[in-house]
């Protein structure tokens, strides 16, 4: 996002967030008040995106979405796959101690940082599983 009253916003979430984590009315208003300048830069992945995640805080008051996996286990060649099991077995452990700050963090950044393509692509990652989110 390129307006600086923007940055300035999402400068602001994420201080909030790194010092006391997420407090849900307050998260929301601010997430309600970033959207329009998504909207007024044409940024619809973007909007949305804002949109589901303050929807699904006002419903859960956190943000129960993991941060999207780097890469399916199924595209790794066999031979790549045998040096990286140690690394898969840390990457569960990981999973299994899920932070909602840290995934809703991760989520800021991407929105601070639009412009680059594999943000988008993490974003839409972030609204199809906000989407088929089940309370």
């Amino acid at each position: 996002m390129n307006n600086p009253k923007a940055q300035k916003l999402i400068a602001k979430i994420l201080d909030e967030l790194n010092q006391v984590g997420i407090i849900a009315n307050t998260l929301v208003a601010d997430l309600k008040e970033l959207r329009p300048f998504a909207v007024e830069e044409k940024r619809p992945v973007v909007a949305k995106a804002l949109r589901l995640a303050y929807e699904h805080i006002e419903e859960t008051f956190t943000f129960d979405i993991p941060i999207p996996e780097e890469e399916p286990l199924e595209a790794l060649e066999e031979d790549e796959l045998e040096g990286r099991e140690e690394e898969t077995d840390e990457r569960l452990e990981t999973e299994n101690e899920f932070d909602a700050d840290q995934s809703m963090i991760y989520f800021i950044n991407l929105i601070k940082d639009s412009d680059n393509k594999l943000n988008i692509e993490e974003i839409r990652e972030y609204n199809e599983a906000l989407q088929n989110y089940e309370f």
